[in-house]
């Protein structure tokens, strides 16, 4: 595996830490706000946080855009930095429309997973939500991608994993588990959606757009059916902080940098810890008991996240 696949994995993994952590945070700031303004108002502090870091994000681009021009002056290198220059009307085109695509995608999944779990247990909701590991291997094979025979091992692996964490009863399609389920092809086709315009623009900029995006969508049903007041955001800043500022603005910019240089298989088996890091967080911040089964389950996605690692094996030729 060589080292830009291996650093995009970490930041992957990463990203899954930051959003099971992100869970307790939800928990706690459901005490003070609806859904449709929690989700509003982390993707404004998400956005806001990273229109502050976009110009010192231009200047290190480019300072490193020149140090490849002095260094390196072959036609590749030169096509590949124009390719990812922000400045052409092309780009910024293309920058537009996949960060409305994203959160138009983000608003949707997000909204359809608050109000599914007002139907359906916590457990269901979670399983059936990281459901994308398995539909997202299956709708790239429409689009002409293949899935080695051990990415589909590590998918059922995971996906056991999952209900050993997740399930504590017989799995039934009621509304709002059809809601959910809805919300997980959702965030299939954003995971899908990422790895098409992520290499082609700015993953920074295309990030931000998606959070304004999400923010103004959600907004909307929260203004018409929640009342949200300022006292009750500002009661609840601590959970909307870590929400906005390490979930949205940390960690979908990484998912999307990310995803730049990693299968988008791979990026939905390790963002699918997110699972196992939000009962290991509940465990540790939340003292929620973890039991045996539980247990078996982290271990068996750790483990599926590992065989998903193994380098594929070149064939040979004479």
């Amino acid at each position: 595996m060589n080292s830009k696949k291996m650093q995009s994995n970490l930041m992957l993994l990463l990203t899954a830490f930051i959003w099971g952590v992100a869970f307790v945070a939800q928990s706690v700031g459901m005490d003070y706000v609806g859904p449709f303004t929690f989700n509003s108002v982390r993707n404004f502090i998400g956005a806001f946080v990273l229109l502050l870091f976009i110009p010192l994000l231009d200047k290190v681009n480019r300072q490193s855009a020149a140090t490849v021009n002095a260094s390196n002056s072959d036609a590749a290198s030169a096509t590949d930095i124009a390719s990812t220059s922000s400045s052409s009307v092309s780009d910024k085109k293309t920058l537009i429309i996949g960060g409305i695509v994203c959160g138009i995608l983000l608003a949707i999944a997000s909204s359809f997973q608050q109000v599914g779990i007002v139907y359906t247990t916590v457990g269901k909701a979670g399983f059936i939500t990281a459901m994308y590991i398995v539909i997202v291997p299956i709708l790239g094979l429409f689009v002409g991608k293949k899935v080695r025979l051990i990415a589909w091992i590590s998918v059922g692996l995971s996906v056991i994993g999952l209900y050993l964490l997740c399930m504590t009863e017989s799995l039934s399609l009621g509304k709002g588990d059809i809601l959910v389920l809805i919300c997980a092809f959702c965030f299939s086709f954003h995971i899908m959606m990422v790895d098409y315009f992520s290499p082609k623009v700015d993953g920074v900029r295309m990030s931000c757009i998606q959070f304004f995006t999400c923010g103004i969508i959600c907004g909307i049903p929260a203004m018409l059916t929640e009342s949200p007041n300022l006292h009750a955001i500002l009661t609840a800043w601590q959970p909307l902080l870590y929400a906005g500022v390490l979930s949205c603005a940390i960690g979908y910019t990484l998912q999307i940098v990310a995803q730049k240089n990693t299968d988008p298989v791979i990026a939905s088996l390790l963002m699918s810890l997110e699972s196992a890091f939000s009962l290991l967080a509940g465990w540790i911040i939340l003292h929620q008991y973890l039991s045996p089964k539980e247990l078996f389950g982290c271990l068996l996605m750790f483990a599926a996240i590992m065989l998903s690692q193994i380098p594929e094996k070149k064939s040979v030729t004479a």
